[in-house]
Protein backbone atom coordinates (compact mmCIF):
# COMPACT_ATOMS: atom_id res chain seq x y z
CA UNK A 1 0.00 0.00 0.00
CA UNK A 2 0.82 3.35 -0.41
CA UNK A 3 2.48 4.64 2.73
CA UNK A 4 0.22 7.75 1.93
CA UNK A 5 -2.71 5.88 3.66
CA UNK A 6 -4.08 2.59 5.10
CA UNK A 7 -5.98 0.68 2.50
CA UNK A 8 -3.18 5.56 -0.59
CA UNK A 9 -0.87 3.13 1.40
CA UNK A 10 -3.57 0.54 2.48
CA UNK A 11 -5.60 3.94 1.89
CA UNK A 12 -8.06 1.77 4.54
CA UNK A 13 -8.58 3.16 8.27
CA UNK A 14 -11.01 2.32 10.73
CA UNK A 15 -13.78 4.32 9.97
CA UNK A 16 -13.89 3.49 5.92
CA UNK A 17 -13.49 0.02 6.66
CA UNK A 18 -16.84 0.07 9.30
CA UNK A 19 -19.55 -1.90 7.18
CA UNK A 20 -22.33 0.12 8.49
CA UNK A 21 -25.51 -0.34 5.93
CA UNK A 22 -27.30 2.82 5.41
CA UNK A 23 -29.13 4.59 2.88
CA UNK A 24 -26.94 5.96 -0.55
CA UNK A 25 -27.73 9.47 0.02
CA UNK A 26 -27.04 10.63 3.29
CA UNK A 27 -26.16 14.49 5.19
CA UNK A 28 -22.31 15.15 5.09
CA UNK A 29 -22.88 14.97 8.75
CA UNK A 30 -23.18 11.26 8.37
CA UNK A 31 -20.94 10.62 5.94
CA UNK A 32 -18.08 12.34 8.53
CA UNK A 33 -19.21 9.27 11.03
CA UNK A 34 -19.17 6.97 8.64
CA UNK A 35 -17.80 6.92 5.00
CA UNK A 36 -19.63 3.35 4.12
CA UNK A 37 -22.94 2.70 2.77
CA UNK A 38 -24.47 0.49 0.20
CA UNK A 39 -27.08 -0.39 -2.04
CA UNK A 40 -28.09 -4.22 -1.17
CA UNK A 41 -28.33 -6.68 -3.93
CA UNK A 42 -29.04 -10.70 -3.86
CA UNK A 43 -27.79 -13.46 -5.70
CA UNK A 44 -27.54 -17.16 -5.15
CA UNK A 45 -25.23 -18.91 -3.21
CA UNK A 46 -23.89 -22.59 -2.45
CA UNK A 47 -20.52 -24.68 -2.13
CA UNK A 48 -19.23 -27.84 -1.28
CA UNK A 49 -19.54 -29.88 2.17
CA UNK A 50 -17.32 -28.99 5.21
CA UNK A 51 -13.80 -29.89 4.94
CA UNK A 52 -12.49 -31.74 8.18
CA UNK A 53 -9.01 -30.41 9.33
CA UNK A 54 -6.32 -32.38 9.91
CA UNK A 55 -5.20 -31.99 14.12
CA UNK A 56 -2.37 -29.30 15.03
CA UNK A 57 0.65 -30.73 15.18
CA UNK A 58 2.32 -28.14 17.09
CA UNK A 59 2.16 -25.69 19.84
CA UNK A 60 2.97 -22.77 17.96
CA UNK A 61 2.86 -23.70 14.05
CA UNK A 62 5.02 -26.19 12.09
CA UNK A 63 7.00 -22.90 10.81
CA UNK A 64 8.08 -21.67 14.06
CA UNK A 65 9.05 -23.85 17.32
CA UNK A 66 8.27 -22.74 20.84
CA UNK A 67 11.11 -21.90 22.79
CA UNK A 68 11.54 -22.15 26.37
CA UNK A 69 11.82 -17.95 26.57
CA UNK A 70 8.66 -17.87 24.47
CA UNK A 71 6.38 -20.38 26.77
CA UNK A 72 5.11 -17.68 29.62
CA UNK A 73 3.96 -15.74 26.40
CA UNK A 74 1.95 -18.65 25.67
CA UNK A 75 0.44 -20.19 28.31
CA UNK A 76 -0.66 -16.33 29.70
CA UNK A 77 -4.06 -16.42 30.56
CA UNK A 78 -6.40 -13.46 30.04
CA UNK A 79 -7.72 -11.38 32.75
CA UNK A 80 -11.24 -9.93 31.32
CA UNK A 81 -12.98 -6.94 32.69
CA UNK A 82 -16.35 -4.85 31.57
CA UNK A 83 -15.68 -2.08 29.47
CA UNK A 84 -17.71 0.43 27.32
CA UNK A 85 -20.83 -1.54 27.86
CA UNK A 86 -21.30 -5.20 27.41
CA UNK A 87 -17.87 -5.44 26.16
CA UNK A 88 -15.25 -7.25 27.71
CA UNK A 89 -11.36 -6.18 27.78
CA UNK A 90 -7.77 -7.37 28.65
CA UNK A 91 -4.12 -6.76 27.91
CA UNK A 92 -1.90 -9.36 26.12
CA UNK A 93 1.64 -9.34 26.96
CA UNK A 94 4.34 -10.07 23.85
CA UNK A 95 7.67 -9.51 24.01
CA UNK A 96 9.00 -6.57 22.16
CA UNK A 97 11.43 -8.96 20.06
CA UNK A 98 11.11 -12.40 19.50
CA UNK A 99 14.26 -13.29 19.14
CA UNK A 100 15.42 -11.59 22.33
CA UNK A 101 12.45 -11.55 24.32
CA UNK A 102 14.88 -10.18 27.32
CA UNK A 103 14.66 -7.35 26.01
CA UNK A 104 11.26 -6.38 27.42
CA UNK A 105 7.49 -6.56 27.15
CA UNK A 106 4.62 -4.89 24.97
CA UNK A 107 1.04 -4.51 26.43
CA UNK A 108 -1.58 -5.23 23.61
CA UNK A 109 -5.24 -4.09 24.24
CA UNK A 110 -8.13 -6.75 22.98
CA UNK A 111 -11.61 -6.27 23.05
CA UNK A 112 -14.19 -8.62 22.53
CA UNK A 113 -17.67 -8.78 22.17
CA UNK A 114 -19.00 -11.73 23.81
CA UNK A 115 -21.14 -14.43 21.75
CA UNK A 116 -25.03 -14.34 21.68
CA UNK A 117 -25.29 -17.26 22.09
CA UNK A 118 -22.61 -18.61 24.95
CA UNK A 119 -24.16 -22.55 25.47
CA UNK A 120 -23.22 -23.04 21.65
CA UNK A 121 -20.47 -21.24 21.11
CA UNK A 122 -18.18 -22.10 18.89
CA UNK A 123 -15.14 -20.02 19.73
CA UNK A 124 -13.20 -16.81 18.66
CA UNK A 125 -13.23 -14.65 15.44
CA UNK A 126 -10.29 -12.03 15.35
CA UNK A 127 -10.80 -8.93 13.21
CA UNK A 128 -8.65 -6.58 11.73
CA UNK A 129 -9.91 -3.73 9.60
CA UNK A 130 -6.62 -3.09 8.02
CA UNK A 131 -4.74 0.41 7.57
CA UNK A 132 -2.11 -0.71 8.95
CA UNK A 133 -2.72 1.75 11.76
CA UNK A 134 -6.39 0.83 12.35
CA UNK A 135 -7.69 -0.31 15.71
CA UNK A 136 -8.71 -3.37 15.73
CA UNK A 137 -10.54 -2.91 19.13
CA UNK A 138 -12.62 0.03 17.91
CA UNK A 139 -13.61 -2.16 14.68
CA UNK A 140 -14.78 -5.11 17.63
CA UNK A 141 -17.18 -3.09 18.89
CA UNK A 142 -19.09 -2.65 15.49
CA UNK A 143 -19.46 -6.56 15.95
CA UNK A 144 -23.15 -6.42 15.14
CA UNK A 145 -22.28 -4.41 11.84
CA UNK A 146 -18.92 -5.96 10.52
CA UNK A 147 -20.23 -9.94 10.89
CA UNK A 148 -23.72 -11.55 9.75
CA UNK A 149 -26.21 -12.22 12.66
CA UNK A 150 -25.39 -16.00 12.40
CA UNK A 151 -21.33 -15.26 13.12
CA UNK A 152 -22.52 -12.87 15.74
CA UNK A 153 -24.64 -15.33 17.58
CA UNK A 154 -21.83 -18.18 18.07
CA UNK A 155 -18.80 -16.55 17.75
CA UNK A 156 -16.81 -13.88 20.06
CA UNK A 157 -15.47 -11.23 18.16
CA UNK A 158 -12.35 -10.29 19.24
CA UNK A 159 -10.23 -7.22 17.90
CA UNK A 160 -7.10 -5.72 19.08
CA UNK A 161 -4.61 -2.71 18.35
CA UNK A 162 -1.71 -3.83 16.96
CA UNK A 163 1.52 -3.35 18.65
CA UNK A 164 2.50 0.61 17.88
CA UNK A 165 -1.40 1.56 16.99
CA UNK A 166 -3.79 2.70 18.86
CA UNK A 167 -3.75 1.83 22.75
CA UNK A 168 -0.84 -0.25 22.16
CA UNK A 169 2.27 1.00 22.74
CA UNK A 170 1.56 3.51 19.67
CA UNK A 171 3.80 4.78 17.27
CA UNK A 172 4.29 8.55 17.49
CA UNK A 173 6.16 10.41 15.31
CA UNK A 174 5.02 14.22 14.92
CA UNK A 175 3.07 16.60 16.56
CA UNK A 176 -0.45 17.42 15.23
CA UNK A 177 0.79 20.53 13.71
CA UNK A 178 3.47 18.59 11.96
CA UNK A 179 0.98 15.93 10.77
CA UNK A 180 -1.02 18.24 8.98
CA UNK A 181 2.07 19.95 7.01
CA UNK A 182 3.15 16.75 6.56
CA UNK A 183 -0.16 15.96 4.80
CA UNK A 184 -0.86 18.80 3.13
CA UNK A 185 2.42 19.11 1.30
CA UNK A 186 2.48 19.25 -2.39
CA UNK A 187 1.91 15.23 -3.32
CA UNK A 188 2.72 16.08 -6.95
CA UNK A 189 5.99 17.90 -7.27
CA UNK A 190 6.19 19.78 -10.27
CA UNK A 191 10.13 20.45 -9.91
CA UNK A 192 13.20 19.96 -8.48
CA UNK A 193 12.55 22.80 -5.26
CA UNK A 194 9.01 21.09 -4.55
CA UNK A 195 11.31 17.51 -4.68
CA UNK A 196 13.31 18.27 -2.19
CA UNK A 197 11.01 19.61 0.61
CA UNK A 198 8.20 16.64 -0.07
CA UNK A 199 11.76 14.99 0.71
CA UNK A 200 12.38 16.85 3.73
CA UNK A 201 9.14 16.30 4.86
CA UNK A 202 9.59 12.42 4.33
CA UNK A 203 12.99 12.91 6.44
CA UNK A 204 10.94 14.79 9.35
CA UNK A 205 8.21 11.82 9.97
CA UNK A 206 11.23 9.26 9.23
CA UNK A 207 13.34 10.69 11.77
CA UNK A 208 10.46 11.37 14.46
CA UNK A 209 9.71 7.95 13.75
CA UNK A 210 13.14 7.01 15.25
CA UNK A 211 13.47 9.54 17.69
CA UNK A 212 10.07 8.93 19.70
CA UNK A 213 10.12 4.97 19.49
CA UNK A 214 13.71 3.86 19.50
CA UNK A 215 13.59 0.28 20.88
CA UNK A 216 10.33 -0.35 19.49
CA UNK A 217 10.34 0.79 15.92
CA UNK A 218 12.51 -2.08 14.27
CA UNK A 219 9.45 -4.55 15.86
CA UNK A 220 6.47 -3.50 13.95
CA UNK A 221 6.64 -5.59 11.11
CA UNK A 222 3.66 -7.75 9.99
CA UNK A 223 5.79 -10.63 10.54
CA UNK A 224 5.37 -9.01 14.37
CA UNK A 225 2.26 -8.77 14.22
CA UNK A 226 1.66 -12.02 13.40
CA UNK A 227 3.44 -13.54 16.31
CA UNK A 228 1.44 -11.62 18.47
CA UNK A 229 -1.55 -12.82 16.98
CA UNK A 230 -0.28 -16.68 16.95
CA UNK A 231 -0.27 -15.68 21.33
CA UNK A 232 -3.15 -13.93 21.08
CA UNK A 233 -5.03 -17.35 19.62
CA UNK A 234 -3.48 -19.23 22.25
CA UNK A 235 -4.88 -16.72 25.29
CA UNK A 236 -8.41 -17.13 23.52
CA UNK A 237 -7.72 -20.93 24.05
CA UNK A 238 -8.31 -21.67 20.25
CA UNK A 239 -6.01 -24.86 18.91
CA UNK A 240 -7.02 -23.06 15.61
CA UNK A 241 -7.41 -19.35 14.49
CA UNK A 242 -10.29 -18.26 13.30
CA UNK A 243 -9.90 -14.99 11.06
CA UNK A 244 -11.50 -11.93 9.06
CA UNK A 245 -8.81 -9.52 7.61
CA UNK A 246 -9.94 -6.57 5.12
CA UNK A 247 -7.40 -4.85 3.36
CA UNK A 248 -4.26 -4.50 5.34
CA UNK A 249 -5.89 -6.84 7.56
CA UNK A 250 -5.21 -9.69 4.43
CA UNK A 251 -1.68 -9.52 4.26
CA UNK A 252 -1.50 -10.15 7.93
CA UNK A 253 -3.43 -12.92 7.76
CA UNK A 254 -1.61 -13.83 4.93
CA UNK A 255 1.55 -13.77 6.51
CA UNK A 256 -0.18 -15.70 9.87
CA UNK A 257 -0.94 -18.36 7.18
CA UNK A 258 3.06 -18.83 6.22
CA UNK A 259 4.45 -18.72 9.64
CA UNK A 260 1.76 -20.88 11.12
CA UNK A 261 0.42 -23.03 8.84
CA UNK A 262 -1.04 -25.52 10.86
CA UNK A 263 -2.56 -23.33 12.90
CA UNK A 264 -4.85 -21.51 10.27
CA UNK A 265 -8.67 -22.39 11.04
CA UNK A 266 -11.82 -20.55 8.79
CA UNK A 267 -9.77 -17.50 7.55
CA UNK A 268 -11.61 -15.12 5.23
CA UNK A 269 -9.37 -12.46 3.71
CA UNK A 270 -11.28 -9.73 1.91
CA UNK A 271 -9.73 -6.97 0.06
CA UNK A 272 -6.12 -8.13 -0.68
CA UNK A 273 -3.05 -6.38 -0.20
CA UNK A 274 -0.75 -9.12 -1.87
CA UNK A 275 2.46 -10.23 0.07
CA UNK A 276 4.43 -10.28 -3.08
CA UNK A 277 4.33 -6.64 -4.76
CA UNK A 278 7.21 -4.21 -3.98
CA UNK A 279 6.49 -0.55 -2.86
CA UNK A 280 6.13 0.86 -6.32
CA UNK A 281 4.20 -2.11 -7.48
CA UNK A 282 1.26 -1.78 -5.11
CA UNK A 283 0.87 1.88 -5.75
CA UNK A 284 0.57 1.56 -9.21
CA UNK A 285 -1.61 -0.90 -8.51
CA UNK A 286 -3.51 1.33 -6.17
CA UNK A 287 -3.13 4.02 -8.87
CA UNK A 288 -5.12 2.04 -11.42
CA UNK A 289 -7.68 0.96 -9.10
CA UNK A 290 -8.13 4.63 -7.91
CA UNK A 291 -8.90 5.27 -11.19
CA UNK A 292 -10.89 2.84 -12.36
CA UNK A 293 -12.97 3.55 -9.05
CA UNK A 294 -12.73 7.72 -9.97
CA UNK A 295 -13.74 6.75 -13.67
CA UNK A 296 -16.94 4.63 -12.39
CA UNK A 297 -17.96 7.49 -10.01
CA UNK A 298 -18.04 10.02 -12.74
CA UNK A 299 -20.20 7.53 -14.94
CA UNK A 300 -22.74 7.46 -11.88
CA UNK A 301 -22.54 11.07 -11.90
CA UNK A 302 -23.24 11.57 -15.62
CA UNK A 303 -26.21 8.38 -15.28
CA UNK A 304 -27.96 10.76 -12.34
CA UNK A 305 -28.49 13.53 -14.60
CA UNK A 306 -26.83 17.62 -14.31
CA UNK A 307 -23.75 15.86 -13.16
CA UNK A 308 -21.09 19.47 -13.14
CA UNK A 309 -18.26 17.77 -14.28
CA UNK A 310 -19.37 17.15 -17.96
CA UNK A 311 -21.11 15.14 -20.45
CA UNK A 312 -18.56 11.86 -20.56
CA UNK A 313 -16.67 10.07 -18.18
CA UNK A 314 -13.43 11.37 -20.53
CA UNK A 315 -14.84 15.41 -19.29
CA UNK A 316 -15.77 14.23 -16.13
CA UNK A 317 -11.91 13.25 -15.27
CA UNK A 318 -10.14 15.84 -17.19
CA UNK A 319 -12.69 18.04 -14.94
CA UNK A 320 -11.15 16.64 -12.18
CA UNK A 321 -7.60 16.72 -12.86
CA UNK A 322 -8.12 20.33 -13.81
CA UNK A 323 -9.63 21.03 -10.35
CA UNK A 324 -6.79 19.95 -8.46
CA UNK A 325 -4.45 21.37 -10.53
CA UNK A 326 -6.26 24.78 -9.81
CA UNK A 327 -5.67 24.00 -6.37
CA UNK A 328 -2.04 23.68 -6.95
CA UNK A 329 -1.15 27.19 -7.54
CA UNK A 330 -4.44 28.65 -5.88
CA UNK A 331 -5.62 26.79 -2.61
CA UNK A 332 -9.56 28.08 -1.41
CA UNK A 333 -10.95 28.29 1.66
CA UNK A 334 -10.92 25.29 4.11
CA UNK A 335 -13.16 26.30 7.00
CA UNK A 336 -10.52 24.97 9.23
CA UNK A 337 -8.75 26.68 11.60
CA UNK A 338 -6.00 25.00 11.95
CA UNK A 339 -5.53 24.31 7.95
CA UNK A 340 -7.00 27.28 6.62
CA UNK A 341 -6.50 26.59 2.73
CA UNK A 342 -7.40 23.48 1.15
CA UNK A 343 -4.68 23.03 -1.53
CA UNK A 344 -4.39 19.66 -4.15
CA UNK A 345 -2.84 17.32 -1.32
CA UNK A 346 -6.07 17.91 1.01
CA UNK A 347 -8.43 17.79 -1.50
CA UNK A 348 -7.01 14.73 -3.21
CA UNK A 349 -7.64 12.69 0.23
CA UNK A 350 -10.96 14.06 0.18
CA UNK A 351 -11.84 12.99 -2.93
CA UNK A 352 -9.97 9.46 -2.05
CA UNK A 353 -12.09 9.00 0.83
CA UNK A 354 -15.22 8.94 -1.22
CA UNK A 355 -14.04 6.09 -3.09
CA UNK A 356 -14.19 3.82 -0.44
CA UNK A 357 -17.82 3.65 -0.77
CA UNK A 358 -20.21 4.89 -3.62
CA UNK A 359 -22.45 5.58 -1.08
CA UNK A 360 -20.92 8.65 -0.58
CA UNK A 361 -20.26 9.48 -4.03
CA UNK A 362 -23.04 12.46 -3.94
CA UNK A 363 -21.79 14.13 -1.38
CA UNK A 364 -18.56 13.91 -2.93
CA UNK A 365 -20.04 16.16 -6.23
CA UNK A 366 -21.77 18.57 -3.47
CA UNK A 367 -18.36 18.56 -2.23
CA UNK A 368 -16.85 19.32 -5.70
CA UNK A 369 -19.52 21.51 -6.74
CA UNK A 370 -19.16 23.76 -3.20
CA UNK A 371 -15.18 23.80 -3.65
CA UNK A 372 -15.32 25.16 -7.69
CA UNK A 373 -17.65 28.21 -6.28
CA UNK A 374 -14.71 28.40 -3.19
CA UNK A 375 -15.92 26.28 -0.53
CA UNK A 376 -13.87 23.57 0.13
CA UNK A 377 -15.55 23.05 3.54
CA UNK A 378 -16.92 19.78 2.85
CA UNK A 379 -14.14 18.63 0.70
CA UNK A 380 -11.75 19.38 3.84
CA UNK A 381 -14.26 17.30 5.97
CA UNK A 382 -14.02 14.03 3.90
CA UNK A 383 -10.04 14.74 4.05
CA UNK A 384 -10.31 14.88 7.83
CA UNK A 385 -12.29 10.90 7.54
CA UNK A 386 -9.60 10.01 5.32
CA UNK A 387 -7.06 10.77 8.16
CA UNK A 388 -8.81 10.01 11.28
CA UNK A 389 -8.50 13.88 11.80
CA UNK A 390 -11.01 16.04 13.96
CA UNK A 391 -12.25 19.39 11.95
CA UNK A 392 -9.86 22.15 13.37
CA UNK A 393 -7.30 20.28 13.95
CA UNK A 394 -5.92 17.14 16.49
CA UNK A 395 -6.05 13.25 15.33
CA UNK A 396 -8.07 10.30 16.58
CA UNK A 397 -5.68 7.76 16.08
CA UNK A 398 -2.07 7.34 15.01
CA UNK A 399 -2.55 6.08 11.83
CA UNK A 400 -1.21 8.05 9.59
CA UNK A 401 2.48 7.23 11.89
CA UNK A 402 1.53 3.74 12.14
CA UNK A 403 1.16 3.45 8.44
CA UNK A 404 4.44 4.38 7.65
CA UNK A 405 6.35 2.55 10.51
CA UNK A 406 4.65 -1.08 9.39
CA UNK A 407 4.70 -0.64 5.43
CA UNK A 408 8.69 0.97 5.62
CA UNK A 409 9.72 -2.00 7.28
CA UNK A 410 7.48 -4.66 5.12
CA UNK A 411 7.91 -2.96 1.75
CA UNK A 412 11.55 -0.89 1.80
CA UNK A 413 12.09 1.56 -1.11
CA UNK A 414 14.36 4.07 -2.73
CA UNK A 415 16.31 6.82 -1.40
CA UNK A 416 16.76 8.32 -4.82
CA UNK A 417 15.08 11.22 -5.73
CA UNK A 418 15.29 10.14 -9.60
CA UNK A 419 12.95 6.95 -8.41
CA UNK A 420 9.97 8.30 -8.04
CA UNK A 421 10.19 10.44 -11.13
CA UNK A 422 10.44 7.05 -12.90
CA UNK A 423 7.17 6.24 -10.86
CA UNK A 424 5.30 9.37 -11.73
CA UNK A 425 5.95 9.33 -15.69
CA UNK A 426 5.31 4.96 -15.75
CA UNK A 427 1.79 5.72 -13.02
CA UNK A 428 0.72 8.71 -14.82
CA UNK A 429 0.50 6.40 -17.97
CA UNK A 430 -2.05 3.85 -16.99
CA UNK A 431 -3.62 6.79 -14.04
CA UNK A 432 -3.51 10.06 -15.32
CA UNK A 433 -5.38 11.23 -12.25
CA UNK A 434 -4.01 9.45 -9.50
CA UNK A 435 -0.75 8.30 -10.66
CA UNK A 436 1.07 11.39 -10.06
CA UNK A 437 -0.25 11.52 -6.49
CA UNK A 438 1.05 7.82 -5.79
CA UNK A 439 4.40 7.97 -7.27
CA UNK A 440 5.24 9.39 -4.76
CA UNK A 441 3.71 8.34 -1.46
CA UNK A 442 6.28 6.04 -0.28
CA UNK A 443 9.18 8.96 -0.40
CA UNK A 444 9.17 7.94 3.61
CA UNK A 445 9.98 4.58 3.11
CA UNK A 446 12.98 5.27 1.16
CA UNK A 447 14.42 7.36 3.97
CA UNK A 448 13.18 5.59 6.67
CA UNK A 449 15.92 4.73 9.67
CA UNK A 450 15.58 1.44 10.26
CA UNK A 451 15.06 -2.03 7.99
CA UNK A 452 13.52 -5.26 9.13
CA UNK A 453 11.22 -7.64 8.20
CA UNK A 454 11.24 -10.01 5.20
CA UNK A 455 9.87 -7.80 2.18
CA UNK A 456 8.10 -8.85 -0.48
CA UNK A 457 7.30 -12.47 -1.05
CA UNK A 458 4.76 -15.17 -2.30
CA UNK A 459 2.91 -16.99 0.29
CA UNK A 460 1.73 -20.29 -0.43
CA UNK A 461 0.85 -21.64 3.11
CA UNK A 462 0.71 -24.92 1.99
CA UNK A 463 -0.24 -27.30 4.44
CA UNK A 464 -3.52 -25.16 5.54
CA UNK A 465 -7.15 -25.21 5.28
CA UNK A 466 -9.19 -23.97 2.68
CA UNK A 467 -8.78 -19.96 2.73
CA UNK A 468 -11.38 -17.76 1.51
CA UNK A 469 -10.16 -14.83 -0.61
CA UNK A 470 -12.64 -11.96 -1.46
CA UNK A 471 -12.06 -9.36 -4.19
CA UNK A 472 -14.34 -6.57 -5.57
CA UNK A 473 -14.11 -5.80 -9.35
CA UNK A 474 -13.70 -1.92 -8.60
CA UNK A 475 -12.07 -1.35 -5.28
CA UNK A 476 -10.14 1.55 -5.60
CA UNK A 477 -7.64 0.64 -2.61
CA UNK A 478 -6.83 -3.26 -3.11
CA UNK A 479 -7.94 -4.00 -6.81
CA UNK A 480 -9.18 -6.93 -7.88
CA UNK A 481 -6.48 -8.52 -9.53
CA UNK A 482 -4.76 -8.50 -6.39
CA UNK A 483 -7.51 -11.32 -4.81
CA UNK A 484 -7.06 -13.48 -8.23
CA UNK A 485 -3.12 -13.73 -7.83
CA UNK A 486 -3.70 -14.81 -3.86
CA UNK A 487 -5.71 -16.94 -4.50
CA UNK A 488 -3.28 -18.16 -7.25
CA UNK A 489 -0.42 -18.63 -4.79
CA UNK A 490 -2.35 -19.84 -2.03
CA UNK A 491 -1.89 -23.68 -1.88
CA UNK A 492 -5.92 -23.62 -0.90
CA UNK A 493 -7.31 -20.35 -2.32
CA UNK A 494 -10.75 -20.03 -2.63
CA UNK A 495 -11.80 -16.82 -4.64
CA UNK A 496 -15.05 -14.83 -3.98
CA UNK A 497 -15.88 -12.20 -6.78
CA UNK A 498 -17.94 -9.26 -6.26
CA UNK A 499 -19.49 -7.58 -8.95
CA UNK A 500 -19.64 -3.60 -7.75
CA UNK A 501 -17.71 -0.92 -6.24
CA UNK A 502 -16.25 0.19 -3.23
CA UNK A 503 -13.71 -1.10 -0.50
CA UNK A 504 -14.06 -4.99 0.45
CA UNK A 505 -17.35 -6.69 0.33
CA UNK A 506 -18.65 -9.03 3.28
CA UNK A 507 -21.49 -7.19 4.75
CA UNK A 508 -20.80 -4.25 2.61
CA UNK A 509 -22.21 -5.06 -0.82
CA UNK A 510 -24.90 -8.03 -1.07
CA UNK A 511 -26.38 -11.42 0.19
CA UNK A 512 -24.60 -13.58 -1.68
CA UNK A 513 -21.01 -12.42 -0.16
CA UNK A 514 -22.40 -12.39 3.26
CA UNK A 515 -24.61 -15.74 3.38
CA UNK A 516 -21.40 -17.80 2.08
CA UNK A 517 -19.15 -16.57 4.68
CA UNK A 518 -21.41 -16.79 7.37
CA UNK A 519 -21.49 -20.20 6.05
CA UNK A 520 -18.05 -20.78 6.15
CA UNK A 521 -17.49 -19.42 9.56
CA UNK A 522 -20.54 -21.12 11.01
CA UNK A 523 -20.98 -24.43 9.09
CA UNK A 524 -17.29 -24.90 7.77
CA UNK A 525 -19.22 -24.87 4.16
CA UNK A 526 -16.14 -23.69 1.69
CA UNK A 527 -17.52 -21.71 -0.64
CA UNK A 528 -17.35 -22.71 -4.53
CA UNK A 529 -13.91 -21.22 -5.80
CA UNK A 530 -15.21 -18.87 -8.06
CA UNK A 531 -18.49 -17.57 -6.87
CA UNK A 532 -19.70 -14.43 -8.44
CA UNK A 533 -22.03 -12.21 -6.80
Amino acid sequence: MSARRACAGDHARAALDRPLRRPRRRTLAVVVAALVAIVLTACTTGGPAPVELPPPTSETGVNAAPTAALAPYYSQQLSWSTCDGSFQCARLTVPVDYADPSTGDIRIVVLRAPARDQKDRIGSLVVNPGGPGASGVDYAKDADLIVGPPVRKYFDVVGFDPRGVGASAPIDCLTDHQLDQFLGTDPTPDDHPEQERLLGEAKDMANGCEAHNKALLPHVSTVDVAKDLDVLRAALGDSRLTYLGKSYGTFLGATYAEHFTDRVGRMVLDGVVPPDLTSAQMSKGQAEGFELATRAYVQDCIEAGGCPLGDTVDEGMQWIRDFLHRLDGQPIPSGDSAVPELNEAWASLGIAAAMYDQGSWGILTDALLAAEQGDGSDLMRLADTYADRDPGGGYAGNIMEAIYAVNCLDRPDSPDLAAYQRYAKEFTKVAPTWGPFLAWGNLPCGVWPVRGGEGPRRITAEGSGPIVVVGTTRDPATPYEWAVRLRDQLAHGVLITYVGDGHTAYMRSNSCVDDAIDAYYVAGTVPEDGLKC
